[in-house]
């Protein structure tokens, strides 16, 4: 019996998926597939929510939106779907996969639709830089977010800490102090992934350097090594704990009280609310400058043909809506992208409710977005291993960094 190779099991792993998913679709509607990586599972459930809301508003089209995993582990499975010619009809993914997508010819601009759309005048225009790549439009935003530097604030208070850290010299100090008795002052995330790329980038913008200069990656920079370091540091001292690899957004030993303070988005606040516990959320302490990275997904319309994307485009007008930024908003934690939604009196009267939500809010003016160009995942990548190299303490943070430039060039 010949062997099935990997990437021919994945595709035929990937169609039983899809075909599982069409045996519940109503008859005279055309199935289309989303695929997302939405955490945590309270967050998912808001999203099948409006899923569900879209799909009894109407008969033509019936979305089935199927978790395919974190954002590391979609990557196989995307590639996979896309040279098997079985992609999903949508993507939920960050927007710097976009310059791999458009290599590969597996997406559709959607400059056409959003045209002779009327929800264009409402898309927040600080995110349009998320879309755009060569002159092109290649998604919308789907929600938007950035991270800051949640705290436990009694573990604060037992050990006798009474203002918060602003720069990073405060916070090692801060992590000293909390690091007793098996525990640790932060937890940092281990792994070459894009999640750890994202949580570190602060601290590099921070210095006031930058992933780009005229256009070409400089991963070795000054700032870049400063911020690098510090992370050394803060291992080598024991004052951080690593988490397990790629598993830098798990709460866990936050939740247990093993660590006093960990790096997260506003996409965690309803779900570490529901655990019970004290909590509060500060701005990333920083080197020269206030820095955040500005994350959230986009939406990806795939090559198909003209009448699936035509329904496909259905429901993306009705991820840009009022109706579904607001619910969506409030549900999850992360900032809604249309300006009307922004202003509406539920989501006002959320911000009321939540006041911790107004330091993301803030922050969005000190934000960054990764650069959307074609080689960011070669530049992740890089970088991922850089970082993960001297966390684990086997190359020194210029060394690692001089490599990482290396392979780039």
């Amino acid at each position: 019996m010949p062997k099935i190779k990997p990437i021919g099991l994945v595709v035929c792993l990937l169609f039983i998926l899809v075909f599982l998913a069409g045996c519940g679709t109503p008859p005279d509607r055309v199935h289309l597939t989303l695929w997302q990586g939405v955490n945590p599972p309270s967050n998912r459930a808001v999203l099948q929510k409006l899923v569900d809301k879209f799909n009894q508003s109407q008969t033509e089209v019936f979305i089935d939106s199927l978790y395919v995993g974190q954002p590391d582990q979609q990557i196989p499975k995307i590639l996979a779907a896309v040279v098997g010619n079985a992609p999903p009809d949508l993507l939920w993914y960050n927007p710097t996969i976009t310059g791999r997508l458009v290599e590969l010819e597996a997406i559709q601009p959607i400059d056409n639709f959003l045209a002779t759309s009327p929800l264009a005048a409402e898309l927040d225009p600080a995110l349009h830089s998320t879309m755009e790549l060569e002159g092109h439009l290649w998604s919308i935003p789907f929600s938007a977010n950035n991270i800051a530097l949640f705290y436990r604030p009694s573990l604060l208070q037992e050990a006798g800490i009474k203002e918060l850290p602003r720069t990073w010299s405060d916070l090692a100090q801060v992590a000293q102090k909390l690091s007793q008795n098996d525990r640790y002052g932060i937890l940092l995330p281990l792994g070459k992934g894009e999640f750890t790329v994202f949580s570190w980038l602060p601290f590099l913008w921070s210095t006031g350097a930058e992933l780009l200069e005229n256009g070409v990656p400089n991963l070795n920079s000054r700032g870049a090594i400063e911020a690098l370091s510090f992370w050394q540091t803060l291992v080598k001292q024991k004052y951080a704990l690593l988490s397990q690899p790629e598993r830098g957004y798990e709460e866990d030993n936050f939740f247990s009280g093993k660590v006093a303070m960990q790096i997260s988005g506003s996409w965690a606040l309803q779900f570490i609310a529901s655990k019970g516990i004290d909590y509060g959320v500060m701005p990333l302490p920083y080197a020269k400058n206030p820095a955040t990275a500005v994350g959230g997904e986009n939406l990806f319309m795939f090559r198909t043909n003209p009448d699936r994307q035509k329904l496909a485009w259905k429901f993306m007008e009705y991820v840009l809506s009022e109706e579904f930024q607001t619910e969506w908003a409030i549900g999850t934690g992360y900032l809604p992208i249309n300006l009307k939604a922004q202003r509406s009196p539920a989501y006002q009267a959320y911000l009321q409710a939540n006041p911790l939500m107004a330091i993301f809010l803030r922050q969005m003016s000190t934000g960054k977005n990764r650069p959307i160009v074609y080689q960011y995942p070669r530049i992740s990548q890089s970088l991922g291993r850089a970082i993960e190299e001297v966390l684990l303490k086997t190359k020194e943070p210029a060394i690692a960094l001089s490599t990482a430039q290396k392979r780039l060039q």
